[in-house]
C-alpha cells in the first residue's frame, strides 16, 4: 500500500502542476481528468486494503463526471475549431 499511495501522490502532484502551469485548455482539462483517475484508484486501493467495497459508488461517480467533462470540453474545442 505504500508504494501504491507514494505513485498516487506523485502522480497527483504532476497533474496539479499541469493544472497550474499548463499552457491550453487542453491541458488542464486532460490534468484534472488524470487527478480525477488519480483520486478513484486511490480509493480503489483503499478499498483493496480494507477488504470493503463501501466507497464503489463513490468511484463509479467520480469516473463518470471525469469522463463526461472530458467529453464535453472535447466537443467544444472543436466546435471552436471549426470554420
Amino acid at each position: 500500500m505504500l508504494v501504491c499511495s507514494v505513485l498516487l501522490a506523485l502522480a497527483a502532484l504532476g497533474a496539479v502542476v499541469r493544472m497550474i502551469k499548463g499552457p491550453a485548455l487542453l491541458d488542464r482539462v486532460l490534468a484534472a481528468d488524470v487527478l480525477l483517475v488519480v483520486l478513484a484508484s486511490g480509493l480503489i486501493v483503499n478499498m483493496a486494503v480494507s477488504r470493503n467495497t463501501d466507497n464503489l459508488a463513490l468511484v463509479v461517480a467520480i469516473t463518470l463526471i471525469g469522463f463526461v467533462g472530458s467529453v464535453t470540453v472535447a466537443r467544444f474545442v472543436q466546435d471552436r475549431r471549426r470554420p
